[in-house]
């Protein structure tokens, strides 16, 4: 089965120090998690403040500057993995350096 794991942090109490560690540890990770075979795709984002969000009201494309959530956490990257189930994918994220700074998100991927 195919999970998401998303990485999300409260942008607005950023540890830089601590943001800086959690990121120079994801290439070991993603390397590690090629090895066991269950890393089908993973990227960092830009931060919330680049993003486009797009709604469509009717016929009219609504767009906006930076993210529409009404959150402090923002996602900062994901990874898409390929997972036996449930188990393993928890396993896997609480195995990533960002686990250790914020948070990561589990979440399934909806296929046919």
């Amino acid at each position: 089965m195919k999970y998401m794991l998303m990485l999300c942090s409260d942008v607005s109490r950023a540890d830089a120090q601590a943001e800086a560690a959690a990121m120079a540890g994801c290439g070991g990770r993603s390397e590690e998690m090629e090895r066991r075979g269950v890393l089908l795709s993973a990227a960092g984002l830009r931060p919330s403040t680049d993003a486009t969000t797009v709604r469509v009201r009717g016929d009219e494309v609504l767009l906006s500057d930076g993210p529409f959530a009404e959150t402090k956490d923002q996602m900062g990257g994901f990874s898409l993995i390929e997972c036996a189930d449930l188990d393993e994918a928890i396993e896997v994220a609480s195995k990533h350096p960002w686990a250790s700074f914020a948070q990561i998100e589990v979440r399934p991927v909806w296929e046919p």
